[in-house]
């Protein structure tokens, strides 16, 4: 037997045990005829002590051993002289029989340590190294926790895990798909999931009623904090269910996720947004409402009084940073500067400073008299001290989301996007379609089987931009963990929806028809919800990206840099798979 304990389980009630640890050498410490060795595994760290009066030869090979080192050692528990608060092993040390190295260890190219001198890149390139250090290690740990939660909460709701292929159609609403070319029949070729929409849909078809799965999706789209092109979801889908019923046991999961993994008892219901309401007062389908800072639109106020900037203006809005009327003109300009750069896109900023007399003080005073300023302070409800930070512009939706932008960098430097606070909200009621301008059709916002609301059902035929979907996000902090929506289950409403979107008949049926016959057979109503499972974690572990809480994440690249990823093929194997490769020509 390697080791007979972990070694962070060993307590001063163990003292006199003769045990035998396996682990890494974190450090190695020489104080006069003693050694010490910090030995680490997945479970903690105990510290081992070598004597030249015990056994000088044992001593001095300890005394050579190199950080990372794989090692066995065999002791009797004894308590700490010197003990060590912060460890929970802290009270003991193993004073060292005998020891066998297990496997040297070349010098890591980084410190195996909780503050590690390795950059992003050298980490990716060493992952295996990198997850030895408890804060990657306690990621998965979470990820593990997260997981077996989800499933013991899903099994107690009746939910069947049944899993889908990988290997599936491309289709082509959505993001790009990653293909597989199929030796066994030429020219052609699978799909990896964006996600298992349509095998979950034809799951309820088929009567299975309640199904999860916690999956692999691929997305061939550009990545940032929280995008990898795989990913991992918690997806589900329901039958016999309306819009409430979904929202309700999975925001009920929610619940169950934040009591039992991070302690927290929420027991009012989480807000219910309309996407519109969103979009108006935040400028985002996710707002982050850990602090306030509503937008208020101000046309009324500030139009109209010879400042050519708000006179020509679609919109202009506002929000009220509370207690922030301290900035100086150095951090105004810096704001100022923030929106103007080219992906926010505002031309400029104004700013008004509410004074300890209740006078405003303003970036345009000499346009705007102090009455117009005092109704300004008014309608935006600021207080002596409070500053009011302005955007206007030719577009409103567009202008919403430079404010949006705004409100989210004041929340930053006044300290409101507390990590250890949670604010929960679902956004409903989104449109059904939006407008791509590459495309120059209409798109589904969510995707092409979402049902829209009933009442909104006539203006498929009359004015299809203004339907609203039967879709729901969930939405924590200003990240979306999660979304879904009651889905279409009637052939012909599904051609309907098809048929808005430019496709064919003969096109339809060639991508989805295995779906729309399926529903010829008494598909019943259904609906379901897909949570970020990368997402749900590294918000509960604070991180600001998923990458630290998946094992084997990619780089801002779409590479794995520890495999060499993608690479490419050798000219056997793309002969065998009837594939030519055509490089692009080089640009002049």
């Amino acid at each position: 037997m390697f080791r007979s304990n972990t070694c962070g389980e060993l307590r001063l009630a163990d003292a006199g045990k003769t045990v035998t640890l396996a682990g890494w050498v974190q450090r190695v410490r020489k104080m006069g005829g003693m050694t010490f060795i910090d030995l680490r595994d997945r479970y903690g760290i105990t510290q081992v002590m070598f004597t030249d009066e015990h056994n000088a030869e044992l001593a001095e090979a300890a005394g050579r051993l190199g950080r990372e080192y794989v090692i066995q050692v065999e002791g009797k528990v004894a308590e700490r002289a010197s003990k060590n608060p912060n460890l929970p092993t802290g009270d003991i040390e193993i004073i060292a029989d005998s020891m066998r190295v297990l496997n040297p260890s070349e010098v890591p190219p980084f410190t195996i340590e909780d503050e590690s001198d390795g950059g992003d890149d050298i980490r990716m390139r060493y992952r295996y190294l990198d997850l030895r250090r408890n804060p990657v290690r306690r990621n998965l740990e979470l990820r593990h926790r997260m997981t077996m939660e989800v499933r013991r909460y899903l099994d107690s709701k009746g939910f069947l895990e049944i899993e889908t292929p990988m290997l599936v159609g491309s289709t082509p609403e959505g993001a790009r798909d990653f293909v597989v070319p199929s030796r066994m029949n030429p020219s052609q070729f699978y799909a990896l999931p964006q996600s298992p929409q349509t095998l979950k849909q034809l799951l309820m078809v088929s009567g299975m009623d309640r199904y999860f799965q916690i999956v692999k999706c691929f997305r061939d789209e550009d990545l940032r904090a929280d995008r990898q092109p795989e990913f991992t979801q918690i997806d589900c889908e329901m039958s016999f269910v309306e819009q409430d019923d979904i929202i309700n046991l999975f925001e009920g999961m929610a619940k169950h996720l934040f009591k039992e993994i991070r302690g927290i008892e929420i027991n009012e219901p989480f807000i219910r947004m309309p996407w519109a309401d969103a979009m108006k007062y935040y400028g985002s389908d996710k707002p982050d409402l850990r602090f306030g800072m509503r937008f208020v639109e101000l046309m009324d106020v500030l139009k109209g009084h010879g400042f050519s900037v708000f006179d020509n203006a679609e919109y202009i809005g506002g929000i009220c940073a509370k207690g922030a009327a301290h900035y100086t003109r150095k951090q105004l300009d810096q704001l100022t500067e923030f929106v103007k750069r080219p992906q926010i896109g505002a031309k400029g900023m104004v700013y008004a400073r509410v004074e300890p007399d209740g006078t405003v003080k303003s970036s345009v005073d000499k346009f705007y008299s102090q009455d117009v300023l005092k109704a300004l302070a008014a309608k935006m409800e600021a207080e002596p001290g409070d500053l009011i930070l302005i955007l206007s512009g030719d577009d409103a939706m567009r202008t919403r989301k430079q404010l949006c932008e705004l409100r989210l960098e004041m929340g930053r430097q006044l300290g409101l996007r507390d990590k250890n606070k949670f604010a929960c909200l679902w956004v409903v009621d989104f449109p059904m379609f939006e407008w791509s301008d590459e495309e120059q059709r209409l798109m589904a916002m969510h995707h092409p089987f979402t049902h829209p609301k009933d009442e909104d059902i006539p203006m498929l035929d009359t004015d299809p931009a203004a339907v609203r979907a039967d879709a729901y996000d969930m939405v924590i902090n200003g990240v979306e963990v999660g979304g879904g929506s009651i889905r279409i289950h009637d052939s012909e409403l599904q051609a309907k929806m098809f048929e808005i979107l430019g496709f064919t008949p003969e096109k339809a049926q060639e991508q989805f028809g295995f779906l729309m016959n399926a529903f010829k057979f008494g598909a019943p109503p259904h609906g379901g919800l897909a949570y970020g499972l990368d997402r749900w974690v590294s918000l509960f572990a604070g991180l600001d990206s998923i990458r630290d809480c998946i094992a084997f994440p990619k780089n801002n690249s779409g590479r794995d840099v520890m495999l060499d990823a993608p690479a490419a093929l050798d000219q056997k194997q793309l002969d065998e798979l009837n594939l030519e490769i055509v490089l692009p020509e080089a640009k002049a």
